[in-house]
């Protein structure tokens, strides 16, 4: 297996915690290179993190590390990697530029920001469902002028908990689909600590979340023409978004309806058989089976099940018919592993595999 040395922007944020807790042991990928904002660079990473957010230890391996400022040394830290994983606390156009400045030196970004989900030649992957979009990697290479230099992104963290739910049913047809999201305050980069006004409560907006959660899903399955990613044009998907006190894992209340309605007992097989590429080239953080599905009323929940396969699996349950769509189901994903880093470093896995980083 080809190793590759890789730098995390963002190192010192929750989702960049994670990336470290994820990476310390790859097969494939070595960090080399920790950056954040300028008032980290020059200090540890011990010493520049503020606080560890994650259950697991900081590693030692990067405690001692010295942290790098991720505007002022691009061209270091392009030069030291063979790509990039990016997860800043940044308006999106500032990361939209940062992003495109490290493309532009030939430093590839596998990136966890929403900043360029929208842009139609950069690949919004989830891998075990359109690893085919990866094929518009060359026509963005050619617009930013690049040998290898690119940008792909992960999409929003509680598409994860419905959409490879979803994705196996499409061969009947979906004609719409309805969503209630119940996202963990982990999602918003808090703990019960640093958000006490959830405590005994539920906040009924989230910030754009709602936005994503009908959109995303039509790129996912859109199709590439002409260099570009065309986004579907059905299912109608309806969303809303609640923060809930729950530490991590994002739970779906999911209603759907088919042109042609299948057997709940067909639903559920094809659940339980599905893979993807992932599966089949047998990733170092894929799942070996992507959906779970529990029989019992009361599962999945997040507390039990969000860490099901490392967390890199997606849960089902409570598969019923609907007095007004055909079925209704709940789905579960946990949103910083499968819904984010985890789903960041599984999409550089399948990059890696495909070449891209060659």
């Amino acid at each position: 297996m080809k190793k590759y040395k890789v730098g995390v922007i963002g190192a010192t944020g929750m989702v960049g915690q994670r990336f470290l807790l994820l990476l310390q042991n790859h097969p494939q990928f070595e960090v080399v290179c920790l950056a954040a904002s300028a008032s980290s660079a020059g200090k540890s990473y011990k010493n520049a993190v503020k606080k560890w957010h994650l259950n697991g230890a900081m590693p030692e391996k990067f405690a001692g590390m010295t942290v790098l400022d991720a505007v002022a040394d691009r061209e270091k830290i392009s030069s030291a990697v063979d790509f990039c994983f990016c997860a800043v606390n940044m308006n999106k156009d500032e990361i939209r530029e940062l992003e495109y400045s490290y493309a532009k030196l030939e430093c590839p970004i596998v990136s966890n920001n929403s900043a360029h989900r929208n842009t139609p030649d950069v690949p919004m992957v989830i891998p075990e469902i359109n690893p085919e979009h990866l094929e518009v990697i060359e026509a963005q290479k050619k617009r930013l002028g690049t040998k290898r230099g690119f940008i792909a992104v992960k999409s929003n963290c509680s598409l994860q908990s419905y959409v490879p739910l979803l994705h196996p049913l499409k061969k009947f047809g979906i004609k719409r689909a309805a969503v209630t999201t119940y996202q963990a305050i982990s999602g918003a980069g808090k703990t019960f600590e640093t958000m006490p006004e959830i405590l005994d409560n539920i906040i009924p907006y989230i910030g754009g979340e709602e936005e994503k959660s009908e959109q995303e899903p039509l790129k996912i399955w859109g199709k590439v023409e002409g260099g570009k990613i065309l986004p579907a044009t059905e299912p109608k998907i309806t969303a809303q978004c609640l923060r809930v006190p729950v530490s991590d894992g994002h739970t779906a209340a999911c209603f759907v309806s088919f042109e042609n309605k299948p057997a709940k007992e067909e639903i559920i097989k094809l659940w339980n058989v599905f893979e993807g590429e992932p599966q089949k080239l047998a990733l170092p953080s894929a799942p070996k089976k992507f959906i779970h599905y529990f029989d019992g009323d009361d599962r999945p929940q997040p507390k039990l099940d969000r860490d099901t396969e490392n967390g890199m699996a997606v849960c089902a349950g409570r598969l019923r018919g609907d007095a007004v769509f055909d079925y209704k189901f709940i789905g579960l994903s946990h949103n910083t592993l499968r819904g984010a880093a985890g789903g960041a470093v599984l999409l550089a896995e399948l990059l890696a595999a495909k070449g891209y980083f060659d």
